[in-house]
């Protein structure tokens, strides 16, 4: 059903000798091609693609997940200590661009004359190119805050600079600048929003996004696809307000149109419950047991740092030490409310010391390493949490945020009540450092996040001491957190552009790297300032 675009900087090369060009239609036609094309199984596909290899054990068990300190490795500790390989950050480009060609199609086919009609039937028109805008600005936004200066494809801007995904205009597509990519971001999710026949489905069927069930019939309509452009949209400005002009208005456009108000209107892709299309960290889960919930992680949540007491989320995040993986994996393991049950995973260590360790440490919780888990794309909770910071730290959004997520999550209704009693007052610190606990399982967004503002401040840092949860044989009792990148005195600015990139699109690599200061870990984007 997918076309093969011969993208030089995105996707793999391929050369076709001039003297086979006579022959090339023929070459290139799919015999399993069809002039019909589902557009419901494109976005479908791309959605799983997406979430497949950003929520994995590469893309974010080995990168992501452990640098903001949700989760500590019982193995390779290097990668915790910022020394990820770089096949990983090759795959999370490629993967992307690959998945935003799927979006493009699902765009040309409503826009193409000759398709128009025909996809009208799974959909209306308006509606399904709406969301593949967004899911285009999802895309997009994961990569600009990871790499910098990308290659860019927008729908409604036809700018000069944005040429990934134009096989007409190049094979080695020039950099878009940050600036340029945000501004476009904003202004897509504006115009994507404002197009959505709300009332009216995204898909008619078989939509694994924005479906949800209403009088026990599973629907899709256009109201939660308008809900998240906006809310996705809140996310973006807040992100580059005070840096890209426009920023603080689309703050307070996107909240006026309408953003996410409750836990309902949460989008994410939930798993199979089977081990056919189970979750990605439940399936690398079956075969490894490399991660753990960081010791870092555990001590906030246990009101050893902060100043937020005993936090229930913990018994829902983790798994009881001791807990075997047989038990996670069926579904069988006992959820334990003791918090001496819990100590984490000493993070950054070196890896000589995992062995005495790994015995003391708690896997993740039956909640989260289930083969039906859904991965969020966005929640209720940021967006309150969001609104909170917009309102000037407002308490009211503040405890609606915590208590988004607690119900998320299966906190009963009295105990989410005494935690949030027992809370401090909003405040920059107190609201970031609870949009950190919320964002569990979403690093790249807490990622993005801490360097946005410096929050959460909990984390382990590169010079500091931290102790183990049992001394060595050697009577070892601390451990100095010590990064493996030169340069590097706290948690990575972005990633190194991939290697492929370098190779097959030099020039416009080597302008990307001047432009943002240095293709480096410790380069800042243009919206990290704390």
């Amino acid at each position: 059903m997918k076309k093969i675009f011969l993208i030089l900087s995105v996707l793999s090369l391929t050369l076709v000798s001039n003297s086979c060009s006579d022959k090339f239609d023929e070459i290139d036609e799919n015999p399993n091609s069809t002039d019909k094309p589902l557009p419901t199984g494109i976005f479908n596909s791309a959605n799983k693609e997406l979430m497949d290899n950003t929520r994995d054990e590469w893309q974010s068990g080995r990168i992501t997940l452990p640098w903001v300190q949700y989760s500590a490795q019982t193995g390779y500790t290097e990668e915790d200590r910022y020394q990820y390989r770089l096949s990983t950050g090759v795959s999370l480009w490629s993967f992307s661009y690959r998945v935003a060609q799927d979006y493009k199609q699902i765009i040309d086919l409503n826009t193409d004359p000759a398709t128009k009609s025909q996809m009208s039937v799974y959909g209306p028109n308006e509606n399904q190119i709406a969301a593949a805008r967004v899911m285009l600005s999802y895309v997009f936004l994961t990569l600009a805050d990871s790499f910098g200066d990308i290659p860019y494809y927008s729908y409604g801007n036809k700018d000069a600079d944005f040429q990934a995904l134009n096989i007409d205009a190049t094979l080695q597509p020039k950099f878009a600048s940050q600036q340029k990519v945000y501004a476009d971001i904003l202004k897509e999710l504006k115009e994507a929003s404002e197009m959505v026949e709300v009332n009216q489905p995204v898909f008619t069927s078989g939509d694994n996004l924005f479906s949800y069930m209403e009088n026990n019939v599973r629907t899709s309509k256009g109201i939660k696809l308008k809900k998240f452009a906006n809310s996705l949209r809140l996310r973006v400005a807040t992100r580059v307000k005070g840096v890209v002009p426009g920023a603080e208005a689309h703050i307070t456009d996107a909240i006026a149109s309408g953003v996410m108000t409750s836990n309902d209107d949460n989008v994410g892709l939930t798993y199979e419950n089977n081990l056919v299309n189970p979750s990605p960290m439940f399936d690398n889960f079956r075969t490894r047991t490399d991660f753990a919930i960081s010791k870092t992680f555990v001590q906030l949540l246990k009101g050893q740092t902060g100043s937020y007491g005993l936090d229930p989320r913990l018994f829902k995040y983790a798994s009881p030490v001791g807990t075997s993986q047989k038990e996670i994996l069926d579904g069988t393991s006992a959820e334990s409310t003791d918090p001496a049950d819990f100590n984490g995973m000493p993070y950054g260590i070196p890896s000589s010391l995992t062995a005495s360790q790994a015995a003391t440490a708690n896997f993740f919780s039956k909640n989260v390493l289930k083969p039906g888990y859904t991965e969020v794309l966005m929640e209720y909770a940021e967006v309150q949490f969001l609104l909170s910071e917009a309102n000037g730290w407002s308490q009211s959004n503040y405890t609606n945020g915590v208590k988004a997520s607690m119900e998320r999550w299966g906190v009963n209704a009295s105990t989410i009540t005494t935690f949030i009693n027992a809370l401090p007052a909003a405040s920059k610190e107190n609201v970031l450092n609870q949009k950190y606990v919320a964002l569990f399982m979403q690093p790249y967004e807490a990622w993005a996040e801490y360097r946005r503002t410096g929050y959460p401040n909990t984390l382990l840092k590169p010079g500091q001491t931290a102790n183990l949860n049992v001394a060595t044989t050697s009577g070892q009792t601390t451990y100095t957190f010590t990064s493996l990148i030169a340069g590097l005195s706290d948690l990575p600015n972005r990633l190194y552009y991939p290697t492929s990139v370098q190779t097959l699109n030099p020039t416009n690599y080597q302008a990307a790297a001047s432009a943002i200061g240095g293709d480096q870990m410790n380069t800042k984007l243009i919206w990290d300032t704390n």
